[in-house]
């Protein structure tokens, strides 16, 4: 049974992120985007265990999966999971790096939080910064429930990931170090896809883990992975899926869903400030200076992958795992109707009404009939989901934290219109 995973996401506690983000709202985004099962996120942060444990309740007695507890039924399922943000010295050099973590019950849950409450304050933000170095944290998860899965979140963004161009590692063993045999997956990012991540061999036997890193209710599903999974569903199930990949074993991985690396904040070198971008070839004419201010650029993920790559581009190893790209449906339809935001009555009103006719918004991104999407809205709006599926895109890249543009329709579209 094929099941789509969204397992990194936020709550409202952690910083820069919406108020909107809680339980309630997370089942019911999730519902209308097509997630089967979601992150809890920020597991870490009392408050929100809290309501975790006064909110939720497993699907079964050791599943370790839950639903929400007012929810009609168990058809969103929620896996345990929170981002921690470690910053340390590795010898000479300081680190910053985000891992993913899961968690196979709430028991486990509590066990870490008061493990790392002793000496951190997690009540500081739903993404927690730890002084502790990546081995020994993975040591200490372990210790606690050999059944916990961590790995590193977007891989090659350049301020914290492990192959960050800022502070991160060149190799996942000069960053684990011993306990890189407990590591079995990693995330991509959104300034990065499948194609760009199979130019690195060292990360063929670890499974592809792709998730929105939502920080607001809109962006969940906008990266997710979909899996084949046995009834009853249950963490463990998943947890031997993504050990099992890493091993050589038979995956139940089915696909992933991307964001355009190009819509990606950090896939281009540049200086948001200085309004300047490069791709890698550029940047290295120019020594990786800016040419408007004359400070280093912030080399984005295009060039850090080519820094470590083994391999040409292109390349595809013979057991790739499968990848779809998508661009939301309510940016589809802002572009097709013309109108400047996503969040605009109007738009909104014709997605909601689309996902009443059609199911949710991936079934009609990735495999709604357009003959028929063509009888149930407007032309343009099919059009646009069509060019987004055929990759038929005009794209600005981003660069240094600022995100790329997406036009569906090119300026000589719209006169025709």
């Amino acid at each position: 049974m094929k099941q789509v995973l969204d397992l990194h996401i936020h709550s409202a506690y952690s910083r820069a992120c919406s108020p909107q983000l809680t339980l309630t709202n997370i089942d019911k985004i999730c519902r209308e985007k097509g997630v089967d099962i979601i992150g809890t996120g920020d597991f870490t942060h009392p408050a929100w265990f809290k309501k975790i444990q006064e909110e939720l309740e497993e699907t079964f007695v050791g599943s370790g999966l839950y639903k929400l507890k007012m929810a009609p039924d168990d058809k969103i399922k929620f896996i345990l999971s929170a981002e921690l943000s470690l910053i340390y010295k590795d010898e000479t050099k300081v680190r910053r790096i985000h891992l993913v973590i899961h968690a196979p019950n709430i028991e486990a849950v509590a066990k870490l939080n008061n493990s790392l409450g002793k000496k951190y304050n997690l009540k500081s933000d739903g993404r927690p910064i730890l002084g502790i170095k990546a081995p020994e944290l993975v040591k200490l998860i372990l210790g606690i429930d050999k059944k916990f899965l961590i790995y590193p979140a977007h891989i090659w963004t350049p301020w914290f990931s492990v192959f960050g161009s800022k502070s991160g590692f060149n190799t996942l063993r000069e960053c684990f170090k011993e306990e890189t045999k407990n590591i079995y997956a990693y995330e991509p990012g959104l300034s990065s896809d499948p194609p760009i991540n199979w130019r690195l061999s060292a990360l063929d036997k670890l499974t592809i883990l792709s998730s929105s890193d939502a920080h607001g209710l809109a962006s969940i599903g906008r990266e997710a992975t979909a899996m084949n999974l046995e009834e009853p569903l249950s963490y463990q199930q998943i947890y031997k899926i993504i050990k099992n990949n890493k091993r050589g074993g038979k995956s139940g991985i089915l696909y992933t869903i991307e964001f355009n690396p190009e819509e990606g904040m950090y896939h281009l070198d540049g200086h948001r400030d200085c309004k300047f971008s490069c791709l890698p070839e550029e940047s290295k004419k120019l020594d990786n200076i800016c040419p408007s201010c004359k400070k280093p650029l912030i080399i984005g993920v295009l060039n850090r992958v080519s820094e470590l790559a083994d391999r040409p581009l292109g390349f595809k190893p013979k057991k790739a795992t499968p990848f779809k790209k998508i661009i939301e449906l309510d940016k589809i339809i802002a572009e097709a109707l013309n109108i400047k935001s996503r969040a605009s009555k109007k738009v909104q009103a014709e997605r909601h009404r689309l996902i009443r006719e059609f199911g949710n918004e991936l079934f009609i991104l990735l495999d709604g009939d357009l003959k028929k999407l063509e009888i149930n809205t407007e032309a343009r709006i099919v059009e646009g989901l069509k060019r987004a599926r055929l990759g038929q895109l005009e794209i600005n890249p981003g660069f240094d934290g600022q995100y790329g543009v997406i036009n569906i329709f090119s300026k000589e579209d719209n006169l025709k219109k």
